[in-house]
């Protein structure tokens, strides 16, 4: 009998080892999670990143091989999106499925509609702000809190075509000698005279709701909390564009362009590819546009060399805010998953987002073969877009508009404006036709 027991308890035994064995290999799962948030070479973690860049899927691919080899524990799947498909739909999907992606590319206004679904990044805010150009952290905060890392900027204004407009002149042209809308027309007509196109204006909703008639919104102060306030005042009828000075010197000046307009006979045919190589081969001088567009201009054969950016000057006094600065943001940010990652996933997509920011090979990436500028103090990679160069100066010099205000706008916000601004291009409405609509469209807003 006494065998037969010592035989039992040695079953049981063998059982209760093999069962710890078991346990141990399940804690190898891809979402285990790393004590202290340290990574640990044995255990293995997958990520998954939903990107919004679309046109740059195939750099970010490659990106995540690189980062696989110096990591081998963490594997990077990416989550594509057509460019200019339902991105929004898909991830939303993503989030109604429980299976988020553990890093997603995304404008800021999307991160701050479902920021209960992003970690908070706090901790890691001070290294960021010292990484980084002055404002780049502080512009990125949604509500206060730091959700997602940038890793972009793009600024806009008035491009020129540095041959069209010297030739015009008779010499050398100092873009800071644009400080009024007086200096700017008295280019124009320089420009005019020797058998040019003064300027280019795209008549697309996008380029004139959000970009031009948006920068009212972000020339009220350059405080955002003060535009955020003055939106609100606009939703609730308190504020008036009628007698908002920034508005109506804004849209003076927009009155100035579409005198000039190249594009006048036609001003809605809104050919991005067409207006922008035309002004990359000197059609016209100036182009109301950002830096962006360096990805059609930088491929041109045939074009010119070189180009810059002047602000939008909205009055003839030279210390009026907006004047002498360039509007300036982070479009895209980094944002890491907080409904349904794990910790050990959360420090790795933390680590990872350092590494594509700070590395040789990241910094190359964004740089070299996106195009794209850095909002950060020591990039190595030396940049082919002239456009970005040349908004960094102002962004250097601190002379910049922040135009963050737009991530707190509704999503509808530039087709609806955009669409009364292209009645107000071709003479449908006038002044006081665009202001009774905006303000319609704001009044529609009010307890949203």
């Amino acid at each position: 009998m006494k065998k037969k027991w010592v035989s039992f308890v040695g079953v049981i035994l063998l059982i209760l080892l093999i069962t710890a064995c078991s346990s141990g290999k399940e804690s190898d799962s891809p979402n285990q999670t790393v004590s202290n948030g340290e990574s640990d070479s044995s255990k293995e973690v997958k990520l998954t990143f939903f990107n919004t860049s679309a046109e740059v899927n195939s750099v970010f691919e490659s990106l995540f091989k690189k980062y696989h080899e110096l990591n081998p524990e963490v594997t990077i799947e990416l989550i594509p999106t057509p460019i200019g498909g339902a991105q929004l739909e898909k991830f939303q999907s993503l989030l109604a499925s429980g299976n988020p992606a553990t890093i997603a590319n995304l404008d800021a206004g999307t991160i701050l509609q479902y920021k209960d679904k992003f970690l908070n990044l706090d901790s890691e805010k001070s290294k960021y702000e010292g990484l980084t150009k002055p404002g780049a952290v502080e512009g990125a905060l949604l509500d206060g809190q730091f959700l997602g890392v940038p890793w972009t900027a793009q600024g806009y204004g008035l491009l020129y075509n540095k041959r069209v407009v010297e030739e015009a002149i008779g010499g050398t042209f100092d873009p800071k000698s644009i400080q009024t809308r007086d200096d700017l027309e008295a280019v124009f007509k320089k420009v005019e005279a020797a058998g040019k196109s003064p300027v280019m204006i795209h008549g697309a909703d996008w380029s004139l709701g959000a970009h031009y008639l948006g920068l009212t919104y972000s020339l009220q102060s350059n405080n955002v909390d003060d535009n955020r306030k003055f939106v609100e005042d606009l939703e609730k009828g308190t504020a008036s564009l009628a007698d908002n000075a920034a508005f109506n010197g804004l849209m003076d000046t927009f009155d100035l362009l579409k005198k000039y307009n190249a594009r006048s006979k036609d001003p809605l045919v809104a050919d991005y590819n067409k207006d922008s190589a035309d002004f990359a081969k000197g059609e016209t001088a100036f182009y109301f546009m950002g830096d962006w567009t360096w990805a059609v201009i930088g491929t041109l054969e045939g074009r010119d060399q070189e180009f810059g950016i002047v602000p939008v000057p909205i009055s003839n006094n030279p210390d009026d805010y907006g004047n002498t600065q360039v509007a300036y943001s982070e479009p895209k940010l980094f944002a890491i998953d907080n409904s349904g990652s794990t910790e050990a996933q959360q420090a790795a997509a933390k680590a990872f987002i350092e590494w594509v920011v700070t590395s040789d090979e990241g910094q190359e990436a964004i740089v070299g073969q996106m195009g794209l500028a850095l909002p950060y103090k020591d990039v190595k990679v030396k940049g082919t877009n002239i456009l970005s160069d040349a908004v960094n100066q102002y962004v250097d010099e601190g002379k910049v508009l922040n135009i963050s205000v737009i991530n707190y706008l509704p999503q509808d916000y530039w087709a609806k404006t955009g669409a009364s601004m292209q009645k107000y291009l071709v003479d449908v409405i006038d002044r006081k036709g665009l202001i009774d609509e905006v303000q319609a469209y704001w009044g529609t807003q009010a307890g949203k």
